[in-house]
């Protein structure tokens, strides 16, 4: 943190308990214990500091993957949900659900006043998930008439025995095209899956995840007294799933945060608008309401304005029509994308859409500003920082340059 973020007092955090929720992603979650660690090494080298990262651990009950961080006489211990097979479940899906789905859910989204909604409280996210699907649709229209062609091949006493190949053959050439597109720079088959399970998730018709929401809450509710902190971090998808799991704490003790350990809720490249605006998502808004209104609860959201897949024009409580306990819920941190990388690779990353939405995990290029590691392992409480920011007057970037 820079010294203008620098503790209050001179106590420090001995014990901090994070319990990272990361977003829609199917990779094993050892990837993110790699990127930290790498990250951390960068930090401690531009910071002058000493980090240890200790190796991850699978919990036996499948639910987290666990490490620890010792710096600055501080020891984190570090838990992130595991729902990479839910994910997978659902990413990638097979070419025929996505041939039906896609325009039904469209249509839905159109119908209900979804999307002209999406588009004022966010209007580049929503040019990019409209974009994907318009894309998507594209190389549907695409394969078949590229298929349709392929009959004017055949000699024409052979065509008619060949147009009942003809919609195979376009689906064929739908399934490569979309493989070819999975990645960057468009992740077509991402974002277009992602949407689907947000949307299914909306409805309650993802039945894997309330158990896993459940246990995690667990988790949490049992670090309480155990640790001189807790902070909960919710990255892209889990914005709104982490509100979800704070939630079920909440439900079953009332009391949470109130008894003397500090609980922070983090959000970061957050998109609950994506989820709260569906008229379906009943259960969301009630949940962000809950959570909102729970003032012994510290809520942080970090915002990057340069991030294309995060949603950072209100807060979210007013962008899903959630009323706001007060300005400070949640309380703002900006950051500006100078901080973090260094001008001249700028131009070069804003095209990788993903790079910059995990660019606020990624250790700061200076030696002050914000920095994730930092945050989540440094000595000062992350409870004190999320006062700091509702503080600031008129909300102004705290880490800008």
């Amino acid at each position: 943190m820079t010294d203008e973020m620098a503790p209050e007092d001179p106590r420090r955090i001995g014990r901090r308990a994070v319990f990272y929720l990361p977003g829609f992603d199917p990779r094993d979650p050892e990837t993110y214990w790699g990127l930290f660690r790498r990250e951390a090494r960068r930090m401690a080298a531009r910071r002058d500091r000493a980090i240890a990262v200790g190796e991850p651990a699978r919990a036996p009950d499948g639910i987290s993957l666990d490490w620890t961080i010792e710096a600055d006489g501080t020891r984190t211990r570090y838990s992130l949900l595991r729902w990479e097979d839910v994910v997978r479940a659902h990413f990638p899906r097979p070419e025929w659900r996505r041939l039906v789905a896609v325009p039904a859910l469209l249509w839905r989204l159109f119908r209900t006043g979804y999307s002209r909604n999406l588009r004022r409280e966010a209007r580049r996210f929503f040019t990019v998930i409209w974009s994907v699907h318009r894309i998507y649709l594209g190389l549907a229209v695409l394969s078949l008439v590229l298929a349709a062609l392929g009959l004017l091949l055949l000699p024409p006493d052979c065509r008619l025995w060949g147009v009942p190949a003809v919609p195979v053959t376009a689906y064929a050439i739908l399934a490569v095209l979309t493989r070819l597109t999975r990645g960057k720079p468009l992740y077509v088959a991402h974002l277009v899956d992602d949407t689907a399970f947000t949307h299914a998730h909306a409805a309650g018709r993802v039945a894997a995840m309330p158990a896993r929401l459940d246990a995690f809450a667990a988790r949490i509710q049992a670090a309480e007294g155990s640790a001189d902190e807790i902070v909960v971090i919710g990255h892209s998808s889990s914005s709104f799933l982490g509100v979800e799991v704070l939630d079920r704490v909440l439900a079953t003790d009332p009391g949470f945060g109130t008894r003397g350990t500090p609980v922070s809720f983090v959000t970061i490249g957050s998109v609950i608008p994506w989820i709260g605006l569906d008229p379906a998502a009943v259960r969301v808004r009630g949940a962000l309401a809950r959570v909102a209104a729970a003032g012994a609860i510290g809520w942080l959201d970090i915002r990057a304005p340069w991030d294309w897949l995060s949603i950072h024009l209100r807060d979210p409580l007013a962008a899903c029509g959630v009323p706001s306990p007060g300005p400070d819920r949640p309380a703002v941190l900006r950051v500006q994308i100078r901080d973090l990388v260094e001008p001249r690779k700028v131009a070069r990353l804003s095209w990788n859409l993903f790079r910059m939405h995990f660019q606020l995990l990624m250790a700061s290029r200076q030696a002050t500003g914000f920095d994730y590691v930092d945050l989540v392992s440094g000595p000062e409480p992350v409870h004190r920082v999320v006062r700091r920011c509702c503080r600031a007057p008129s909300r102004e970037p705290i880490a800008a340059a």
